[in-house]
């Protein structure tokens, strides 16, 4: 199984949508697009799953830089990351220097 990362989605395909389109060129196992945990909302990426190697490696060759509705798709072979190379979790109070000076 190989796993796909497509780019340069635009906010308003599905991911019923991501699936069809990679459908062409062989079993696709899962298509996932990455949402915002706070609103829900896309950010613009996600992976595709597929069954064989050689047609995931036809299906980047093939979709790589042609559109998807209303945007021209980045599409490559995932990487796999190390979980110590993930980044930690913004605060919410967004942490480090203030653009406020002490008096003190």
């Amino acid at each position: 199984m190989k796993k796909i990362f497509v780019g340069n989605l635009s906010w308003k395909t599905s991911e019923d949508q991501l699936k069809a389109h990679f459908e062409a060129f062989g079993k696709v196992v899962s298509a996932k697009i990455v949402t915002d945990q706070m609103t829900g909302k896309s950010k613009g990426f996600g992976f595709v799953e597929m069954e064989d190697a050689d047609a995931a490696a036809n299906a980047i060759r093939e979709l790589n830089g042609k559109p998807l509705g209303d945007r021209s798709l980045r599409v490559s072979l995932a990487q796999e990351r190390d979980r110590s190379e993930r980044r930690e979790p913004r605060s919410s109070f967004g942490g480090g220097r203030s653009n406020y000076r002490s008096n003190a």
